[in-house]
């Protein structure tokens, strides 16, 4: 009865500092705690009692939710053995612990605390994150610490502790880095500031194969650079609409990861057109010698982007994954992965060259800002997340961040280019002869249902 009594008190307690918390502290609903956890929750009395640098908030609201919040992470380690982590602030804590059900088929986790600062997120890391043997870990992080008049240095610093602690636990964990969203200089988050942020954390993880980076700041920046209202309406934390896009953003990461389930394609190819990929591996496709156009054309780009040479032809039979990992047969899709170096030239063609006329119709899905392109026998017909990284902005049709239908009709060595029935490209001229190509540069893309039908003359 004692024991009841207590539970019930803590329980009415608990109630009542959600109840007459801030407005600004995100609304994730939580399940009462039993007991207290066996770790110490409370914040630490002082700030030398911390690792690493900047600021740590200390309003007694915050140590309310700390406390609140952290008791309830104690409580579920067991539970959430090998989940997917969200590491994070009001904004990841907003989402709910179930995330409005949009990641169904995964086990999740989320231990986002509003108002935390990353300081207060490194102090935290142990008990909240890796005591949880995570999946993977999904990082957003850093505007509280502006709010607190932090500089970048001081919060990518803190990020750099953060993902060296979670490497050490396991250095073949995903990590999944979400550029900090924009916000508003109203709200002390002026958008130079946040830039900067993500371009010190992308620097320092440049060339890292375990992190991978999401753009999330292009995917919601309007063309000042902050958060749009019908997105973000506190110019802070994104409503349904904006966390709906964070949700798309996110998944085909998770499926090329390897840590959330794919619906199986059960496509049939029509009668007449020929499958250029057979979803399983990379048979039919290649690394061409390097051309003297291409080589002429790396020398302009002097190094930026990287673009290594191709000296000796290299053909994947048989293979899941081309030798640097750039491209790989996966779930039915041909995935150009995201290069660690942020940007890296590579591409692929096919063993096969084509003539005469013909009809290619395949999909693509492009993560937030990517870029690739699609080779029509020499030509490239830009393939990108066309919503931020153009050239064809005002599309109406597409979809960002889901499967989109291209399909290039080549007749008379002219193409006509269409997405989604769109006309993008009306007359591009191309040679008589070649193989068919795909080029990576930034960002994941993914590629399904590639098939070729000849039009007969």
């Amino acid at each position: 009865m004692k024991m009841a009594w207590n539970q019930s008190i803590n329980f009415a307690l608990a109630t009542l500092v959600a109840a007459f918390c801030p407005t600004h502290t995100a609304k994730a609903q939580e399940a009462p705690v039993a007991s207290e956890p066996a770790i110490d929750i409370t914040l630490p009395a002082t700030d030398d009692e911390m690792a690493g640098a900047g600021p740590v908030r200390r309003y007694d609201w915050f140590h309310n939710v700390w406390k609140r919040r952290r008791t309830n992470f104690a409580s579920r380690v067991q539970s959430d053995q090998g989940a997917v982590v969200f590491f994070g602030d009001s904004i990841t804590q907003g989402w709910g612990d179930g995330f409005r059900g949009q990641f169904a088929g995964m086990k999740t986790a989320n231990t986002g605390i509003s108002g935390d600062t990353t300081r207060g997120m490194l102090h935290r890391l142990q008990d909240d994150v890796i005591a949880r043997d995570p999946a993977a870990v999904v990082m957003l992080m850093g505007t509280n610490d502006l709010e607190e008049h932090a500089d970048p240095k001081t919060i990518a610093g803190n990020v750099k502790l953060i993902v060296s602690a979670l490497k050490k636990h396991d250095p073949a964990m995903p990590i999944i880095w979400c550029d900090v969203f924009p916000s508003s200089e109203s709200k002390s988050r002026p958008a130079e500031m946040i830039r900067e942020i993500n371009r010190l954390v992308h620097e320092s993880f440049k060339g890292d194969k375990q992190v991978s980076i999401v753009d999330t700041w292009t995917l919601f920046a309007n063309a000042d650079g902050d958060a749009k209202k019908e997105e973000f309406p506190d110019l802070l934390h994104p409503n349904k609409a904006g966390y709906a896009k964070w949700h798309k953003a996110l998944l085909p990461v998770f499926e090329t990861l390897g840590v959330s389930e794919v619906e199986p394609d059960d496509f049939q190819i029509e009668e007449g057109y020929e499958s250029l990929f057979n979803g399983k591996d990379l048979t039919g496709w290649r690394y061409r010698v390097t051309s003297e156009k291409m080589r002429r054309g790396r020398d302009r780009w002097k190094g930026r982007p990287e673009w290594p040479l191709v000296d000796k032809e290299v053909v994947f039979t048989s293979k899941t994954e081309s030798n640097d990992g750039r491209y790989i047969a996966k779930n039915g899709r041909l995935v150009v992965t995201s290069p660690p170096e942020h940007r890296k030239i590579q591409q692929l063609w096919t063993t096969r060259e084509f003539s005469g006329d013909f009809r290619l119709v395949l999909e693509f899905r492009a993560m937030p800002n990517a870029d690739s392109g699609v080779f029509i026998r020499q030509p490239q017909l830009q393939c990108r997340d066309y919503a931020l990284a153009g050239p064809y902005k005002q599309l109406a049709s597409y979809k960002p961040q889901q499967w989109n239908e291209l399909v290039i009709e080549v007749t008379g060595g002219i193409a006509k280019c269409t997405c989604n029935g769109e006309v993008i490209e009306e007359a591009m001229k191309v040679p008589p002869s070649g193989p068919i190509g795909l080029e990576g540069d930034r960002g994941q893309v993914e590629y399904r249902r590639i098939r070729i039908q000849p039009i007969a003359q």
